[in-house]
């Protein structure tokens, strides 16, 4: 999009030989590291293994990869095959990703080697441009940090979070469609604004973000950064605070409740996993640590409750990852996501869900994680056809969080194009000075599933106008 700012170094392609070609990208910069990655594509005899190498020309450091082994020595930088992508036929290509930090300058390598053999000089490097500033301060867009079981800004003043989710960037693009679901341009953030709205929730997709193979070009890597830095931007300019999401994930589930069969980030996995959340959380919150008006939601909806066979079992996933019983993945924990966030030195608001997709708090506060920042908010999801939907439910389980750290209802919503059902999740939330989120802001059928517009100019349905009226009467 015209308005998002340019964040990646011009491709660096070697001249093919008998051996390679090597495409070498900057995908994201930001000041002291950047997001890079490398596609090698094979024009030899095929490949049951094989070895990248090259050198960094200035001080750049390798502290986090995928797709591939990545290990350093001095400037040498080296990147072996994992087992599930050994295999590399004549004209395949395969990219692998990572984040490394620098200082100075950020020169692109001017050589690479597969198993030994030159991919040929790839000619003088361009240096990447230099980060884009980050968009200046909008009326009403705070910074908003846990004080207690209260959001404040920066005077100390208390604030809720109230507004819309706006779906599309978690499968538009692992689906080959695009990177957003209708338009996120000026006039449609506007709208928005006009419900009176303070926030939005924007989902995001792990596999795009960090440009792996089996996601279009046209909607990965650095198109789709790009695009959610502008997004991002356009939202703070309007006065209302972005929330950044993962909401898709790598990792095959088959189990109780999965969404689909794909390992890929094609649908709400249980819980995050080891091998990509992690890095995706450290180039997130690099790119926007400093700007603390941006919050980070680690991960939308967990189910491992599904997947374990005990509660003590689920939360104990939840919290510490590992291998966990019934998943087949190595698991990320919300511990591993918080640390992956806090070790780039961001101290941004950062919102953590329960179990039972995100609808069930009720350990949330004898296993949330430890955070050296302290500036953590529980996160709850609640639909009409929930487990916890009623005020007694809320009462028991929600009232006690709630009473101890600002609670987020990061989704509302219900199925039947009405508002009776989220007129009383607002009501229990308003007298408590809680926030709240409605889902969604996209044009879809309001009777197939909670949507809050007919039109992006902010039409209501009938279920988005209870939403609607209820922010404008709130804000007066």
């Amino acid at each position: 999009m015209a308005d998002a700012p340019p964040a990646a170094a011009p491709v660096r392609t070697a001249a093919p030989t008998a051996g390679c070609t090597v495409e070498y990208t900057v995908v994201n910069q930001w000041s002291g590291g950047f997001q890079g990655s490398v596609t090698v594509t094979n024009r030899g005899p095929a490949l049951d293994g094989w070895r990248l190498g090259f050198g960094f020309p200035g001080d750049q450091r390798v502290t986090q990869g995928w797709g591939a082994r990545w290990s350093q020595s001095g400037a040498s930088v080296t990147v072996v095959n994992e087992s599930w992508n050994a295999a590399l036929a004549p004209g395949a290509s395969v990219t692998a990703g990572f984040v490394a930090s620098y200082s100075g300058a950020n020169p692109a390598p001017t050589a690479f080697t597969l198993d030994g053999t030159p991919c040929g000089d790839p000619g003088g490097p361009t240096d990447p441009p230099d980060p884009p500033d980050p968009p200046g301060p909008g009326d009403g867009a705070p910074v908003l940090t846990a004080s207690g079981n209260r959001l404040v800004d920066g005077d100390g003043r208390t604030r809720r979070m109230l507004g819309v989710n706006r779906s599309g960037g978690e499968f538009m693009c692992v689906q080959g469609r695009g990177i957003f679901d209708g338009p996120v341009d000026d006039a449609s953030v506007r709208a928005i604004a006009d419900w009176k709205a303070n926030t939005v929730r924007i989902p995001l997709n792990e596999e795009c973000w960090l440009g792996l193979d089996n996601i279009d070009p046209r909607y990965r890597g650095t198109a789709y950064v790009d695009a959610v830095k502008g997004f991002v931007g356009r939202v703070l300019a309007h006065g209302m605070t972005p929330v950044l999401e993962l909401h898709w994930s790598w990792g095959r589930y088959t189990g109780n409740s999965a969404g689909c069969a794909d390992e890929h980030a094609s649908c709400q996995k249980p819980m995050p996993n080891a091998r990509y959340t992690p890095a995706f959380w450290t180039s997130v919150a690099d790119t926007f640590k400093d700007d603390r008006r941006v919050v980070f939601d680690l991960f939308n909806e967990p189910y491992p409750d599904r997947a374990t066979p005990t509660a003590d079992a689920a939360w104990a996933c939840w919290r510490d990852g590992g291998t966990c019983p019934g998943i087949g993945y190595e698991v990320a924990g919300m511990q591993d996501l918080l640390d992956a966030v806090r070790a780039t030195g961001a101290r941004n608001l950062v919102l953590v869900p329960g179990l039972a997709y995100a609808n069930d708090l009720s350990r949330w506060l004898a296993h949330a994680p430890t955070d050296p920042a302290g500036n953590l908010a529980a996160a709850w999801h609640v639909y009409n056809f929930n487990t916890c939907s009623t005020e007694s439910c809320w009462d028991a389980t929600l009232a006690p969080v709630a009473a101890r750290v600002p609670l987020v209802a990061g989704e509302i919503g219900e199925n039947t194009c009405g508002h009776g059902f989220i007129d009383r999740v607002m009501a229990w939330f308003d007298a408590r000075g809680l926030s709240y989120l409605g889902w969604t802001w996209n044009t879809w059928d309001c009777s197939a599933g909670p949507a809050l517009i007919s039109a992006y100019d902010g039409t209501p349905t009938p279920f988005g106008a209870g939403l609607r009226d209820h922010l404008r009467a709130l804000a007066g």
